[in-house]
């Protein structure tokens, strides 16, 4: 088996100092309503992605709170804002990455979007391979991937109508089995996407980002 990774999991860590708990990634279950704690899988996602793409560890150890639950939760109301879920919650790519590139513009930060979406019809779906290969040009890149699950099939450790977030890919070189790492609910979990892939039945997709280069 192969491995691709992000470079740096612990700028995922999260600390709750009046808990003594230490989590990786938001957890949707820390906003403050019911509709939001419901439905905000897509902002939490999208909030973990946009903090990884704009923090290092060397600019966390000089913001004192940068780790701290009260620091993750600041953002994920402000990502509230512009990634709002509908009726429907954040059930499309687009609803995701078109509201996030232009928070990150709006924060000095030039992004652009990479997709690679799997339909509901099976035969129009990617193969495999294919999303390995996409998966593992996000993390060559250092870049987290925005995970939409509408149906988890027969994969136990997803929940339906979801957003993850991918930190980890293995699989093997025949492109026949994957597994990823993925964060959710503040823990890091694995799923198996070759099932996932085969047994959904209304499909998903995925999104990752990438600075834009500057024109000298």
């Amino acid at each position: 088996m192969k491995t691709k990774t992000i470079a740096n999991l612990n700028l995922f860590k999260v600390i709750d100092e009046s808990k003594h708990k230490t989590y990786y990634g938001c957890n949707q279950a820390w906003y403050p309503t019911t509709w939001q704690r419901l439905s905000g899988c897509g902002p939490s996602a999208a909030s973990n992605i946009f903090f990884y793409l704009t923090h290092s560890e060397s600019n966390l150890e000089s913001e004192e709170c940068s780790h701290s639950k009260e620091n993750w939760v600041a953002l994920m109301k402000e990502m509230w804002k512009v990634v709002t879920p509908s009726i429907r919650g954040v059930n499309t790519l687009k609803m995701l990455y078109e509201p996030m590139l232009a928070f990150a513009k709006s924060k000095g930060v030039d992004l652009e979007h990479h997709m690679c979406e799997v339909p509901k019809d099976k035969y129009r779906r990617p193969k495999l391979k294919e999303i390995i290969s996409f998966l593992e040009g996000a993390l060559k890149n250092d870049a987290p991937i925005a995970f939409l699950n509408l149906c988890n099939g027969q994969e136990k450790n997803l929940d339906r109508w979801h957003w993850v977030t991918i930190i980890l890919l293995e699989y093997t070189e025949d492109g026949s089995s994957a597994f990823v790492n993925i964060l959710d609910e503040g823990r890091i979990k694995r799923i198996d996407l070759a099932l996932w892939l085969n047994t959904t039945t209304l499909g998903g997709g995925f999104v990752y980002f990438s600075k834009c280069q500057s024109e000298d």
